[in-house]
């Protein structure tokens, strides 16, 4: 189990932390001098069963306020720590307020220095820190008197972190992915880089991956040093050392960097948040905010009055953070010198319109009440389709996690994209209207190819889902595919009494493996150029015949055998030069041009120079 320390300075943190381990967390010459804790210090505390109690020492000083939050991510149980000479102090107020506002459960309270005060000031600090933690939201704390030089209180002390440390049961993220936020980084001779920070989520194994954000890599973890006793796994809320293996260089990694168990879906720069307030914040306000071991700027844009349950905002964020659902942020204002509240992420996107639309606002208070999470996974439905990759890494669920989540729902998935079977219906209806209005006002066409329906039906729905709703409409025999073209099975092209007679009387001239031009036909079946030119391209749009240019038709088997042609040319030649085709077909140079350059806008070759390329070398099927 791990401990953060809180409180004003020089109220003795690091001194009684030394009595309960026997360890000095002051590391730096600077604080040694200064009798001073600067930056964060680290603390174990071996037990019976061999495992370990560790605690993090952290800066009371103002100035080094970015170093406590730094200290206290991921701490589910705080010592505020309060000289009984002094009593609450403003970083007293302060610690305890940002430990409420990080969303730490469980504060203890040490009194210390009592040697110094006699009993009526003790029970007035007593008094007046309950009545503090109390407002703040811990009325059940556990106070403890004590004084490093008499020993008063440490045994009784000791004995109760012993209790927590035996009554902890496992951390509620452990079953999420694996996430650690850097706090320090340095080389250990004959090993190599090392990084420490608390594990705020899941569990890691040596020999197992994590992707490191700052050098946007991929290492592997050597080693694991988890209350600073040599192990082969780690979990989340332990405080762990990690030596990682791999191209990564110290200078890669510092402070405010994160190890993930898979490389990130996205980084945020937009977020919206419920604020817990306490002080006013304005709209617009520029802000310092403060997550796991990062700080950066910000600004805070209000989207509902905050006098408003949820107070909901969307914070812009000058730097981009590896955020995820969930995390807590700490707001302060831009002179860092008050703590304006606090920040719980609910979505790691925001919408450029429609933040401020009362149902938008309404389902986003929803979001915020919600904690099971199949009701919050319910909840994202009924906006559309769901992108999984984003959202498990949004909600850091595992691959096991998620198929459990999708096992206990009805929706239709292509990939890593879902919609439910509700929403998959009105999509699969809005195809069929589409491709009915298409026939009824292109009722000279055969029908339209799945890109373009895509288009008129679904524009803004992934292509995946949307081509499967297609195939299932196929399948189901609800709209019908002739040669590629997509249509409803009552429409269909077929020639008129008289063009039937028309294309009788011209279909044979096709046999002759001639290039017909509409005004030959038109002059060689005595019928008027116009007639034939409708007639043709109907026939083209029945797949009967193929236009290489406008006007200029050849049968559909005449095609197909350039094709096989072409293909057979190309593996054994590479290329295909417009003087060999027309050398093997015996044509003139201007038509062999024609037909090779229908080809290129087919997709079927590709031109580059004077030479033409097969885009597909496998074998080629009529």
């Amino acid at each position: 189990m791990i401990f953060a320390t809180a409180g004003h300075v020089d109220h003795g943190k690091t001194s009684l932390i030394q009595a309960i381990t026997g360890v000095n967390t002051a590391h730096l010459p600077e604080e040694k001098k200064r009798g001073m804790t600067i930056d964060l210090g680290y603390a174990y505390w071996p037990q019976p069963d061999g495992s370990s109690i560790g605690f993090i020492d952290v800066p009371g000083h103002e100035k080094f306020l970015a170093n406590m939050l730094a200290g206290i991510g991921g701490i589910n149980h705080a010592l505020l720590v309060v000289a009984c000479d002094d009593g609450v102090m403003a970083q007293t107020l302060e610690h305890l307020s940002i430990l409420r506002l990080a969303g730490c459960e469980n504060v203890s309270v040490i009194l210390t220095k009592a040697d110094r005060v006699d009993h009526l000031r003790i029970e007035q600090v007593t008094e007046q820190v309950t009545s503090e933690l109390s407002q703040q939201g811990w009325p059940d704390a556990k106070l403890f008197i004590t004084s490093i030089e008499d020993g008063r209180g440490i045994d009784v002390l000791r004995l109760y972190l012993q209790q927590l440390h035996q009554q902890s049961g496992s951390h509620p993220n452990i079953q999420r992915r694996f996430r650690l936020a850097i706090d320090r980084v340095f080389l250990v001779k004959g090993a190599g880089v090392v990084v420490t920070g608390t594990a705020l989520a899941g569990k890691i194994q040596v020999g197992e991956s994590l992707w490191v954000t700052g050098a946007d890599k991929q290492v592997r973890v050597r080693g694991i040093h988890r209350q600073n006793q040599i192990s082969e796994f780690a979990v989340a809320g332990d405080r762990v050392a990690l030596n990682l293996a791999g191209d990564i260089d110290k200078e890669n990694i510092t402070r405010g960097d994160w190890l993930l168990a898979e490389q990130p879906a996205f980084i945020a720069t937009r977020v919206i948040v419920e604020l817990e307030c306490d002080t006013l914040i304005k709209h617009w306000q520029p802000v310092h905010l403060y997550h796991g071991a990062s700080h950066i700027t910000g600004r805070v844009s209000l989207l509902v009055e905050q006098g408003e349950t949820p107070v909901l905002a969307e914070l812009i964020l000058d730097t981009p953070l590896w955020l995820v659902e969930n995390d807590r942020l700490i707001i302060r204002d831009i002179s860092a010198r008050q703590t304006l509240g606090g920040a719980r992420v609910i979505r790691l996107v925001s919408p450029r319109r429609g933040k401020r639309l009362p149902e938008f606002l309404d389902w986003l208070s929803r979001l915020c009440r919600e904690q099971d999470e199949l009701a919050h996974f319910k909840l994202q439905l009924p906006q559309g389709e769901l992108n999984l990759r984003d959202y498990s890494w949004a909600r850091q669920l595992t691959h096991d996690a998620l198929d459990n989540l999708l096992a206990q729902m009805d929706v239709a998935r292509v990939g890593n994209y879902v919609l439910s079977t509700f929403k998959a219906q009105i999509a699969k209806d809005r195809i069929v209207q589409a491709l009915e209005q298409f026939n009824e006002i292109h009722s000279d066409q055969i029908g339209v190819g799945k890109a373009r329906l895509k288009r008129m039906a679904l524009p803004s729905m992934s292509e995946a889902l949307t081509f499967k709703f297609i195939n299932d409409l196929i399948d189901e025999n609800v709209i019908k595919q002739t040669r590629g073209w997509l249509h409803m099975p009552q429409h269909g092209l077929v020639f008129d009494a008289q063009q039937q007679l028309i294309w009788q009387q011209i279909h044979p001239l096709f046999s002759r493996n001639e290039a017909w031009w509409v005004r030959d036909l038109a002059l060689e079946s005595g019928h008027e150029e116009d007639t034939i030119r409708r007639v043709l391209k109907k026939a083209a749009q029945m797949g009967l015949i193929t236009a290489i240019v406008r006007d200029r038709y050849y049968s559909h088997e005449q095609i197909n055998y350039f094709a096989s042609l072409i293909h057979r040319y190309c593996l054994e030649n590479e290329v295909i030069f417009a003087a060999d085709f027309r050398n093997e077909l015996g044509i003139g140079r201007k038509l062999a041009i024609q037909i090779l350059e229908f080809f290129d806008k087919s997709g079927f070759t590709r031109r580059k120079g004077d030479g033409h390329h097969l885009r597909d070398k496998g074998i080629f099927v009529e």
